[in-house]
């Protein structure tokens, strides 16, 4: 049997979980808190589950200083369901049914594509026929009658972050950051709604948590999903059905786990300390190793990487993650719409796990440098 402590997942979600974590929700499996009944058989409707749900709201409040003027809702249908959720309950604000969206990679394009359904959506940045950067702000065009500006913070695949809030000119901001939620800190009062699947950073797949300004709820179409109306979810304190359970206390382990670990501010110092031990790697590598994205705009979670420049060494690449997969190092394949490399490095990946990455990362361009050139 092959030991936990013989992998590193750094696969792109569901991704790797702290073995504490894990193991709380292993022991409640077969009884919750002495209820004797496993935490997969707990009513939603009891006030077991009920307490789950307001420590989970609760300790996210404090992670991240959630006003009183924002509902924090944890819902069906992971980040793909608000590609939908979102312009029916947004698009409207505004009689002209528009909104702006920032397109800078595959699933804001995703995003972007199922949001035509509900309303016009303007194209803020030119087109681009490969995601490696974000276009400079010159280049933009917002419209001033939009009902909210979208954009993805983090694009798992393509592995383009923004370093910045984009500015909107008091257009209500929706983020998508499912890829990059609670890996640092972030002023939610710059938002008018975020939300983020939660089975990268902060759990398992099922769920996905929105955090939305009240001002912005209340407003969408009578054609909504009840699973997916923010007014409905807020009144029934996101019980309109039976709601993801077990993912919801999975996601209020991780929210302890993340709080006991220095909160925010703690994971974006050990996040910004792990990319950039795996970024100076592929930049001190003299071009056996190549970054695809522009250097301001690299991401901190998923870094897609090639070996012998932009295009790659397919070949070179496959026995890059056989021999990776023999050290114990899984999931380094690229997402077949880009190919390559990728490493995903979420909050559950400790310096160490990179360490052994780069280790590999540097034996490998010993013993094949000159296979390359």
């Amino acid at each position: 049997m092959t030991s936990r402590n013989s992998i590193v997942n750094f696969g792109p979600g569901p991704a790797k979980m702290p073995i504490e974590v894990l193991e709380r929700a292993q022991k409640s499996l077969i009884n919750f808190e002495n209820t004797g009944i496993g935490i997969l058989e707990l009513s939603h409707r009891s006030t077991e589950f009920a307490r789950i749900l307001r420590s989970a709201e609760t300790t996210l409040r404090e992670i991240l200083s959630i006003p009183n003027t924002y509902r924090v809702l944890f819902l069906h249908g992971g980040g793909c369901g608000q590609f939908a959720a979102i312009p029916l309950n947004l698009m409207g604000l505004k009689v002209d049914r528009v909104a702006d969206y920032l397109v800078t990679g595959y699933w804001s394009a995703a995003a972007a594509k199922e949001a035509t359904k509900y309303g016009r959506v303007n194209a803020v940045l030119p087109k681009a026929k490969r995601y490696t950067t974000i276009p400079t702000k010159d280049t933009w065009t917002l419209s001033s009658e939009a009902s909210y500006a979208y954009y993805c913070a983090n694009e798992t695949i393509d592995g383009v972050e923004f370093p910045f809030v984009p500015e909107t000119n008091g257009i209500p901001i929706v983020c998508d950051m499912s890829s990059n939620f609670l890996s640092k800190h972030f002023d939610i009062s710059k938002f008018g709604v975020v939300f983020a699947g939660a089975q990268k950073n902060v759990g398992c797949a099922g769920v996905a948590v929105v955090i939305a300004r009240e001002d912005l709820i209340g407003q969408g179409t009578s054609k909504i999903p009840c699973i997916w109306d923010y007014q409905k979810q807020t009144t029934m304190e996101s019980c309109v059905n039976t709601p993801p359970t077990f993912s919801i206390y999975v996601m209020s382990l991780m929210f302890d786990w993340i709080k006991s670990h220095g909160g925010t501010k703690g994971m974006g110092t050990l996040n910004d300390a792990k990319a950039r031990l795996l970024y100076n790697t592929i930049d001190e590598s003299n071009g056996f190793y190549v970054s695809t994205v522009d250097r301001e705009y690299r991401s901190w979670m998923n870094v897609p990487f090639r070996i012998g420049g932009f295009g790659g060494d397919e070949a070179r690449e496959k026995q890059f993650i056989a021999e990776a997969e023999k050290r114990g190092l899984t999931h380094l394949k690229g997402h077949r719409s880009v190919g390559g490399l990728r490493a995903s490095l979420y909050n559950a990946i400790t310096y160490e796990d990179v360490k052994k990455l780069t280790d590999f990362m540097d034996d490998f361009q010993l013993n094949n440098e000159e296979r390359i050139n």
